[in-house]
């Protein structure tokens, strides 16, 4: 597959990133994005991530495996599963879209006319697909250079079609975090209910009901990140639809507990790829979308 199939040329020497979201009745965020230095702090989202690189080679980490995706492959992350990203070799270039459980269940639906029974999932991170890659690279292109277009929504609606009935199954309920009993059970369901304030390890682990550095072994063991780790990730997934709905980073930054909106943009940019001020301008916020707004937007 050339270059010229995803509309992306070869990686430059700088980065780049636009974040953009189409069609309001059934929202679809997406990323764009060159890196050759950019790391990803470990994260997770709320919804899941499907995408596929363009040029060069990505390369992250999930439950302690590493995985490497060049062009042809598709990227498959449930919602809530730590991972990180970071470039292999030179660099890499990929379009990212992040579709939410609903929105999969919709286009299984309009496949086969009934709703799907269960929650959908994806058993490999990474699959080699390159039909659908290509498929997803051009709707993404589409819909990122002309906005909501009927082109756009039938290939990007076809893509997540073929993805589930290729690539995808059913299982009876989302799976959650392994492990989620006791002790760190009781400081997640802590840290969600107050992850703007300031909460002391000893606090937590007072919640948790064990020792401050066996609760930080079983909640890294368990969720992959650290209780801190965890906090900064819950504050920034509030960030996220904080800044969608159009709120001022400085704001934002306040109301999710952050020191000031330098410490969100970090936080933010580090887990999202784009700093907070460029994800508001492609967000959806109630009004008409405009292809203005969604200006290549330099790191």
């Amino acid at each position: 597959m050339s270059r010229n199939d995803f509309g992306l040329d070869e990686l430059g020497a700088g980065e780049a990133a636009t974040f953009f979201s189409i069609s309001p009745a059934a929202p679809l965020e997406c990323l764009s994005a060159r890196f050759r230095r950019h790391a990803y702090a470990p994260h997770t989202h709320d919804s899941f991530v499907v995408g596929t690189i363009v040029a060069g080679c990505e390369t992250f980490m999930i439950g302690g495996s590493q995985y490497y995706a060049g062009p042809g492959d598709l990227c498959l992350i449930a919602p809530g599963v730590v991972h990180d990203g970071r470039p292999a070799a030179d660099g890499y270039a990929y379009r990212i879209s992040y579709p939410t459980v609903g929105y999969l269940l919709d286009a299984a639906a309009d496949a086969v006319g009934r709703r799907w029974t269960g929650t959908p999932f994806f058993p490999d991170p990474i699959v080699r697909d390159p039909e659908l890659a290509r498929m997803l690279a051009t709707g993404h292109r589409l819909a990122e250079e002309r906005g909501e277009s009927l082109e756009a929504d039938e290939l990007l609606l076809q893509f997540f079609v073929r993805l589930l009935s290729r690539h995808g199954h059913a299982a009876g309920q989302a799976d959650g975090v392994p492990g989620e009993s006791g002790p760190v059970a009781r400081a997640l369901d802590y840290l969600d209910s107050h992850f703007a304030e300031a909460i002391s390890l000893v606090t937590l682990a007072g919640i948790a009901g064990i020792p401050r550095t066996r609760l930080i072994r079983a909640f890294n063991r368990q969720t992959g990140l650290t209780p801190h780790a965890w906090q900064t990730d819950r504050r920034v997934r509030h960030a996220r639809v904080m800044l969608a709905q159009g709120t001022a980073p400085a704001a934002v930054a306040a109301a999710c507990g952050f020191y000031d909106q330098s410490h969100l943009n970090r936080a933010f940019k580090a887990r999202i790829g784009v700093a907070p001020g460029a994800f508001q301008a492609g967000s959806w916020r109630g009004g008409p979308y405009a292809l203005a707004d969604r200006g290549r937007l330099r790191l």
